[in-house]
């Protein structure tokens, strides 16, 4: 069994073990994980896929120029790398995970926009991008998401609302075709996505830092992990 996680390649060795400690309580192996750092060449075929956080899509790639005032971190090696490898996944039908920018490479992949700056196109919008540094800090909740009913994340959630932490000053523009909205924060920035066939879900906070502390982050690994063997083939590991 295979899992391939993207990062970006100054992504600390503390975030990387948040990624990797709960692919491993979900059951995984550590060998069975990959780290594909941005320009990482795809080898292989993978059983599931997870998009990590980090730096901001290309708005050239849904259509735009990037706005002067959008503080774009930009990365072309990531982005080769992400959309190559969700467009494996998708074609190969591999279960996804997609946390942060990975929710944000998701929509745009399939056809949707991205908000550049949500503090200065949404000035009116929840603090999203919170300014954390410490292991602590990044397990703050810093707002609720109202969980959209019926949705396969509200299995994972198991309630109507929940807390999350939030460092992201991009977010879903024009939801992709395709895609559910799982969850919305109260200012309506949508913070969940998912899809049915293969299984997909994105969020757009970082569980992987409260999955040690938090039911429904460390559920959505696991949920995760049993998309994963579902598909794998009984005796194969």
């Amino acid at each position: 069994m295979r899992i391939a996680l993207t990062l970006d390649g100054d992504a600390t060795e503390r975030e990387e073990n948040d990624y990797v400690d709960s692919l491993l309580a979900a059951g995984f192996r550590r060998d069975e994980i990959v780290i594909l750092p941005p320009g990482a060449p795809i080898a292989g075929d993978f059983d599931g896929v997870v998009l990590g956080g980090g730096c901001d899509v290309d708005p050239t790639l849904y259509g735009e120029s990037p706005r002067d005032d959008a503080r774009l971190e930009l990365d072309a090696a990531r982005d080769a790398t992400d959309f190559a490898l969700f467009d494996r996944a998708r074609r190969g039908a591999v279960p996804t995970l997609a946390i942060c920018r990975g929710m944000q490479v998701v929509n745009v992949a399939l056809g949707g926009t991205l908000v550049q700056d949500l503090p200065t196109q949404r000035p009116d919008a929840l603090v999203h991008d919170a300014d954390v540094s410490g292991r602590e800090e990044r397990r703050r909740l810093d707002h609720a998401v109202r969980v959209a009913p019926g949705t396969r994340f509200a299995q994972v959630a198991a309630a109507a609302e929940l807390p999350v932490n939030s460092r992201h000053h991009q977010a879903v523009d024009r939801v992709a075709p395709g895609l559910t909205v799982a969850a919305v924060a109260e200012d309506g920035v949508v913070e969940a996505v998912e899809a049915s066939s293969p299984w997909l879900v994105a969020v757009q906070w970082h569980p992987e830092n409260l999955a040690a502390v938090d039911g429904a982050s460390r559920r959505l690994f696991e949920e995760f992990a049993r998309a994963v063997r579902a598909r794998v083939p009984a005796g194969r590991t």
